[in-house]
């Protein structure tokens, strides 16, 4: 199994994520720097991690979005390869175009990071299988630009396709629906603000997680 981190000026998560994908799906991860143009042969993950790529600079994951290597990104989920973005990887991937939608400004401009209560809206995706359906998780959060926002007719459609991975279980940062993660048409795409990676070992507070890199464990083999 052979997977890609994605890293940005700015990244900051790139390495727990790295060490997640190694240390609980076992694969080859390789760090990739953002001037690249192409990517690893045969991958079967790529992930876009958290941080303040470009310092959010214009909006975040903005820069990051036209960055050579979201290209070949870009060309890859086209091809089917799963790809996961965790907090700015999911401002990426909206500037990229990848899922639908953008994240704004937490409602009342706080900076929220703190654990916080998931419901699994969707358990039938590829990186949800992990989960039971409406299982109440664990997730850490870290961000200041969560706050999730579409037009009242892409919403409606995400709900109605079962294209919500995630919701808070209770308001966090003003997102649209409580939305915490959502995957495009095809599913092979997941955009989410808290970092699962964060939380795959007690140590950490909890292994909650974990279960979602497990699960792709599966779904891939």
């Amino acid at each position: 199994m052979r997977a890609a981190v994605i890293q940005f000026p700015g990244s900051n998560c790139d390495r727990d994520m790295a060490v997640a994908i190694r240390e609980v799906m076992g694969a080859d991860t390789a760090l990739v720097w953002h001037r690249e143009t192409a990517l690893p042969a045969n991958l079967d993950l790529i992930a876009v991690p958290g941080g303040f790529s470009y310092g959010d600079y214009l909006r975040s994951g903005a820069m990051a979005a036209r960055s050579p290597v979201m290209q070949a990104v870009i060309a890859a989920a086209g091809r089917g390869v799963p790809v996961l973005g965790v907090c700015n990887g999911f401002q990426i991937l909206t500037e990229a175009g990848l899922l639908p939608g953008a994240l704004m400004r937490n409602a009342g401009i706080r900076f929220v990071c703190r654990d916080v209560k998931l419901s699994v809206a969707n358990s039938q995706s590829i990186f949800t299988s992990g989960y039971a359906a409406d299982e109440e998780i664990t997730i850490p959060v870290a961000h200041h630009d969560g706050n999730y926002f579409a037009d009242a007719g892409t919403l409606d459609r995400l709900e109605g396709e079962g294209r919500v991975a995630f919701r808070y279980a209770e308001p966090v940062n003003g997102s649209a629906r409580n939305i915490a993660g959502i995957l495009n048409d095809a599913g092979n795409v997941l955009g989410m603000m808290p970092h699962p990676e964060r939380m795959i070992a007690a140590v950490q507070g909890g292994s909650d997680g974990r279960k979602l890199f497990e699960g792709l464990i599966r779904e891939i083999a």
